[in-house]
């Protein structure tokens, strides 16, 4: 029998997640091998969640659990691994069986029998729109789905630290009651949770925040030297010619694109690129993703202003949007990001923090001043 769960946050959010899949398996237009998931019920919803939060407050030979947990049945994954003997799904053999399952891409399979949860064993493969669970730390919990295509980074549902719940408004990204704030997110380079499968920034900010040094990206029209006017000069470790794997692989033809061989092509160029954010200064990209520089100093130019007040929104329900000094919002990478922005307004700036916050920073016409929306949320 289902316990009774006692982390309280799971027992809110868990109507609201429930709504979530119902909606987005209704809308999934059935397709030749397509396998779809099930939906979850709330009530199971809230005890996965219970039992995944106490699990992540244990510790294992001196290490925090980090596991991920999929809803599906063995004939809904591919290939799986099946125990012998199922396992109930409960805090202690979830912290048991986590360093079997850390590697990414692998999953705990989940599900009910009878009254209560069991672990029937691991897989790689998921349906689309299949209820995951992802323990990043401690007492944080990440409520995510594949793409309804498979490729590229899961949409992330929810977020739940402690007490905190945010669920990510994948519509309005939070700022559903300013016209002008919605228009101002339409010109951000943004991961969208119907479109593309694969966004070349979303895997940046994830190589950004995976060496945990934080970084700094500028990103650059074609074509121009303009920004070096907001740039210390001469430029410490400029890349010449422009490293330009990236825009060369995104510029393969369709056919091409759908092979293993690009993916993998890709993501590593990628990494390379995010590799060089962990260097002291900023990196510098077009547009078209050719890396130009990096370790670079960002200055103010010599006629312009100091940035004053940024707005800062976030993709989640009833957020409210702020007006603060770009000081208030975080270190000297965030002050830099906005006066760059502020002085370039056709360039865009990421910034990744050591703890793990990301934000994109873009000048908003609408708005007439530095736009700063946080999409850690959406990377987790």
């Amino acid at each position: 029998m289902l316990s009774e769960p006692t982390y309280l946050p799971a027992r809110m959010v868990a109507p609201t997640i429930e709504a979530h899949f119902k909606r987005h398996l209704s809308l999934a237009a059935p397709s030749p091998g397509r396998i779809l998931a099930t939906a979850p019920a709330a009530e199971i919803i809230e005890s996965v969640l219970d039992v995944a939060f106490w699990a992540s407050l244990q510790r294992e030979e001196g290490k925090s659990p980090k596991v991920s947990l999929a809803l599906l049945e063995p004939s809904q994954s591919d290939r799986p691994l099946i125990f012998g003997d199922k396992l109930r799904l409960t805090p202690r053999n979830l912290v048991k069986l986590a360093p079997a399952v850390e590697q990414p891409g692998i999953h705990l399979g989940v599900w009910p029998e009878g009254d209560d949860l069991f672990i029937w064993g691991t897989t790689h493969s998921v349906p689309s729109i299949c209820f995951v669970l992802e323990v990043t730390e401690p007492g944080v919990l990440v409520i995510k789905h594949r793409r309804i295509d498979g490729f590229g980074k899961f949409v992330n549902v929810a977020v739940l630290k402690a007490d905190q719940i945010k669920v990510l408004d994948e519509v309005t990204m939070g700022v559903a009651d300013c016209p002008q704030l919605l228009a101002s997110l339409a010109n951000m380079p943004l991961p969208s949770f119907m479109g593309e499968s694969f966004n070349v920034l979303v895997q940046l900010a994830a190589s950004m925040r995976q060496h945990g040094r934080g970084g700094l990206v500028f990103i650059v029209p074609q074509g121009t030297d303009r920004w070096r006017k907001s740039i210390v000069q001469p430029v410490k470790y400029p890349v010449v010619p422009p490293y330009g794997a990236v825009a060369s692989l995104m510029e393969k033809s369709l056919d091409e694109r759908q092979t293993l061989e690009w993916r993998e092509s890709l993501l590593e160029a990628i990494d390379l690129i995010g590799g060089f954010t962990a260097v002291d200064g900023a990196t510098v990209i077009t547009e078209k993703y050719d890396l130009l520089a990096f370790g670079a100093k960002a200055a103010r130019g010599e006629h312009n202003k100091p940035v004053g007040q940024i707005i800062i929104t976030e993709p989640v329900a009833q957020a409210k949007a702020t007006r603060v000094h770009p000081a208030q919002n975080g270190g000297s990478r965030h002050l830099a990001a906005a006066q760059f922005v502020n002085d370039q307004h056709d360039a865009i700036a990421l910034v990744a923090s050591q703890d793990g916050q990301f934000t994109v920073f873009a000048w908003s016409a609408q708005l007439n001043m530095v736009h700063a929306h946080r999409i850690d949320v959406l990377l987790l």
